[in-house]
């Protein structure tokens, strides 16, 4: 199991790494007019908050556990980052953009297993 935990906490941290960045790289009328129209809904600040919280859940999905400091922090990242991804099927869902709600709900899943294998992990 901790194989495939390991695949999936790299592959959720290479995912929120990504969209993450792009939020704090980009300005939130290029994310408007990208794939992104939800960010209309949110104001620049919120935007950025929004992109400054996945890239710090990727970094807590990966370092905490590689380097054994407060190894805690790996599945409380997994879990958190569900929560974030469960937000955004949300405001998928109220915009009525039902392509959008399936990416979001396969990473929250994904944080969800990582953080049940990882708390496991750590009882043991």
């Amino acid at each position: 199991m901790a194989v495939a935990a390991w695949i999936v906490q790299i592959l959720l941290a290479v995912a929120m790494l990504g969209a993450g960045g792009t939020k704090l790289a980009r300005n939130r009328k290029d994310l408007i007019s990208g794939n992104m129209a939800w960010a209309e809904d949110f104001s620049d600040n919120a935007v950025k908050l929004i992109g400054a919280v996945e890239v710090l859940g990727a970094i807590g999905l990966v370092l905490p556990w590689l380097l054994g400091v407060l190894p805690v922090l790996t599945p409380i990242a997994g879990a958190a980052l569900a929560a974030v991804l469960l937000g955004a099927v949300v405001v998928h869902a109220r915009r009525k953009e039902w392509s959008g709600i399936t990416p979001p709900l396969v990473l929250a899943a994904m944080g969800v297993f990582v953080a049940v294998v990882r708390f496991a992990d750590l009882a043991a």
